[in-house]
C-alpha cells in the first residue's frame, strides 16, 4: 500500500483526510479563533450588499441580509461544534451525519466548488483594485492574485495562522474607517440609505427580501472553511472551557454577524456613490471604487490610491489562502475516496486555482448574482441536511449515532438519510429557482430548499430506522476514544501498514492478524488507500 505511505507523509502538515491529532493543535482557541475569523477578510460582502441593495432597494436588502444571518447561525452552530469538540472537518462529519462514508463525495464536490467561485470572485475584485491603483491589465491582474496565492498555501496551518492574526488588526481598520467617516462627515447619508428604493422601486415585499436572501445564503458554505479552521481548536477543559466556547461560537456560526454587517456597509457605500457622484453609477457595487471614493474624501488623493491597494489586497489574500487551502483538501479528499489513490493535495491545489483562474477571466463579476443565487440552494441543501440529523436525528430523535463517525469500515458506503434529505432540497429548490413551479415562486428557492431539507432528513431516518448509520459499531480496539473530559484521546497507536504512530480516534482494527494471531491497528488513512478491503473489518449484523 505505497499510497498509504505517501498520503501519511502528505498530510503530517495539513490532515488532508482526517482527523486533527491532538499532538499538532498546539494553538489557543483565540489564535484558532482569529485565523479562521481571518478567512472572511472579504471583500465580496460589500458587493454582494451593494448588488442586491440596488436591485431590490434597502428595506429587502436588509430583511433579506436578516433572514440570511438567522439560517447560517442556527445551521452553523452544531456544525462548528462538533469540528471544534471532535477535530474534524465537515466532510468527515458529513459522512457520519446521514449520508455515509461514499456519499459524502457529493456534497465534498459542491464545497470544493464553492472554493472556486469564491476564489475566482474574490480574486476579480484583487484585479481591478490593480488595475485601478497600479494600471495591471485586469487579465494580468487576475493570474497575479492567483498566483501569488499558492506559495502561502503550501504549508497549511502553521503559514495561515500567521498570516491570519498578523494582517487583520491592519485591515480592521482600512475597512471600518472609511465607514466611520461617512457617519460622522455627511450623516445625511444615514436617510439617504433607509430611503434607497433601488432600480425597481417597488418598496418592502416578500419577493424582494427573499430574492436578496438567496444571494446572501450563497454563502451558507463558509461554516465549511471556518471549520477547517476550527478543528484545531485545543482540548476543551474545565480551564479553558469560556475561551473555548467564545472562540468557537464567534468564529463558527458568529462568522455571519461580520459577514452581515459588511454586506449592511457595502449597500451603504453604493447609496451614497449613487446619490453624490453620478459618474459612479456603473462602479458603485464595486468595492475597490466604494473605498477609493471614500478615501478620497479623506485623505490626498495618492494616499486614497495607496490605502485603496492595500485593503484590496489584503482582504483578497486574507480570503483566498483559505479559499484554495479549502479546496485542496476538498478536492484530494473527494479523489483519494473513489480512486484510492492519493496524489497529494498540491496536486488539487493546482487544479483549484487554474479553474478559479478560468472563471475570472471569463469575467464572472459582471454575471455575479446569477451564479450565486443558483449556488445558494445547493450550499443550504448540504448544510440544512447536516445540521438538521446532528440537531433533530442525533440529540431530539435520537436517531442517528451522537459521536460522529467517519472511519472507512464503520461507515456503510451510502446513507439513504442525508442523500435523500440533500437530494430532495437541491432538486426542488433548483427547480423553484429556474421558474419550473410558476413565476410566482421562483423567489422561495432559498425558504424551499430549508423547509425540504429539514423536513426530508428526520423523515428518512425514521423511515429507515436508523440502520444505514453504521455498518459496525465496534472498531476492534480496547482503549477508550475520549478522555476524562470527553476530548477525543491523545493515546498513540501502531498503524502496521504505515509503521506510523496515530492518535486513538484515527484507528480500527485491521481484518489481518498479526504473525502471533495478534490484533492489528490501521490508520483511517491507510485503510482509504486499501484498494482491494484486504483490511476491512466484516459487517457487524
Amino acid at each position: 500500500m505505497a499510497g498509504a505511505d505517501t498520503a501519511a507523509k502528505e498530510t503530517l502538515e495539513d490532515y488532508t483526510l482526517r482527523f486533527a491529532p491532538r499532538s499538532y493543535r498546539k494553538w489557543s482557541p483565540a489564535v484558532v479563533g482569529i485565523s479562521a475569523l481571518g478567512g472572511i477578510a472579504y471583500l465580496a460582502d460589500f458587493a454582494i450588499g451593494a448588488n442586491i441593495g440596488i436591485a431590490h432597494g434597502t428595506g429587502n436588502a436588509l430583511i433579506g441580509i436578516g433572514i440570511f444571518a438567522v439560517v447560517v447561525m442556527l445551521t452553523g452552530f452544531p456544525l462548528a461544534y462538533y469540528a471544534a469538540r471532535y477535530n474534524i472537518d465537515l466532510d468527515l462529519i458529513t459522512r457520519g451525519s446521514g449520508f455515509g462514508y461514499y456519499g459524502s463525495v457529493i456534497t465534498n464536490i459542491v464545497f470544493a466548488s464553492f472554493t472556486f467561485i469564491f476564489f475566482a470572485l474574490e480574486g476579480s475584485i484583487m484585479a481591478q483594485g490593480l488595475e485601478l491603483g497600479l494600471g495591471i491589465p485586469l487579465w494580468l491582474g487576475y493570474l497575479a492574485s492567483t498566483v501569488i496565492i499558492f506559495p502561502l498555501v503550501i504549508y497549511g496551518m502553521n503559514t495561515l495562522a500567521k498570516l491570519q492574526v498578523w494582517t487583520t488588526p491592519l485591515w480592521l481598520l482600512l475597512m471600518v474607517a472609511p465607514f466611520g467617516f461617512l457617519l460622522v462627515r455627511h450623516p445625511d447619508s444615514v436617510g439617504a440609505f433607509f430611503a434607497y428604493g433601488g432600480t425597481d422601486g417597488q418598496g418592502v415585499s416578500v419577493s424582494g427580501a427573499l430574492l436578496a436572501a438567496g444571494v446572501c445564503l450563497s454563502l451558507i458554505a463558509q461554516i465549511a472553511e471556518q471549520i477547517d479552521y476550527l478543528r484545531f481548536m485545543p482540548p476543551r477543559t474545565p480551564d479553558n472551557a469560556r475561551k473555548w466556547w467564545g472562540w468557537m461560537l464567534l468564529a463558527g456560526p458568529g462568522w455571519v454577524l461580520f459577514g452581515a454587517a459588511k454586506q449592511v456597509v457595502g449597500l451603504f457605500l453604493a447609496v451614497y456613490l449613487i446619490a453624490n457622484l453620478p459618474a459612479a453609477q456603473g462602479i458603485a457595487n464595486q468595492p475597490v471604487h466604494q473605498f477609493l471614493e471614500i478615501y478620497r474624501d479623506m485623505v490626498p488623493g495618492w494616499l486614497a490610491m495607496t490605502l485603496a491597494v492595500v485593503l484590496v489586497v489584503i482582504s483578497q489574500v486574507k480570503i483566498n489562502v483559505t479559499n484554495a487551502y479549502s479546496g485542496s483538501l476538498a478536492w484530494t479528499n473527494s479523489y483519494t475516496r473513489v480512486t484510492k489513490t492519493y496524489p497529494g493535495r498540491l496536486v488539487f491545489l493546482v487544479v483549484n486555482l487554474g479553474v478559479a483562474l478560468v472563471l475570472m477571466e471569463a469575467n464572472m463579476f459582471d454575471f455575479l448574482n446569477n451564479i450565486l443565487g443558483f449556488y445558494a440552494n445547493c450550499g443550504i441543501a448540504w448544510i440544512v441536511t447536516v445540521a438538521t440529523d446532528i440537531a433533530v436525528n442525533k440529540y431530539l430523535l435520537k436517531i442517528s449515532p451522537k459521536v460522529p463517525e467517519f472511519r472507512r469500515g464503520m461507515l456503510y458506503d451510502f446513507n439513504p438519510v442525508g442523500l435523500v434529505g440533500f437530494g430532495l432540497s437541491a432538486v426542488l429548490s433548483i427547480m423553484t429557482f429556474f421558474g419550473l413551479f410558476g413565476e410566482l415562486l421562483k423567489p422561495y428557492s432559498p425558504l424551499v430548499a430549508v423547509l425540504v431539507a429539514f423536513v426530508a432528513t428526520p423523515a428518512t431516518a425514521v423511515l429507515t430506522k436508523g440502520k444505514y448509520y453504521l455498518r459496525r459499531v465496534d472498531d476492534g480496539i480496547e482503549a477508550p476514544m475520549f478522555d476524562e473530559h470527553g476530548n477525543p484521546s491523545g493515546d498513540l497507536l501502531t498503524c502496521h501498514v504505515t509503521g506510523l504512530e496515530f492518535e486513538r480516534p484515527d484507528m480500527i482494527a485491521s481484518a489481518v492478524p498479526g504473525p502471533e494471531g495478534e490484533i492489528q491497528y490501521i490508520s483511517s488513512l491507510a485503510l482509504s488507500t486499501d484498494k482491494d478491503g484486504t483490511h476491512l473489518l466484516p459487517r457487524q449484523h
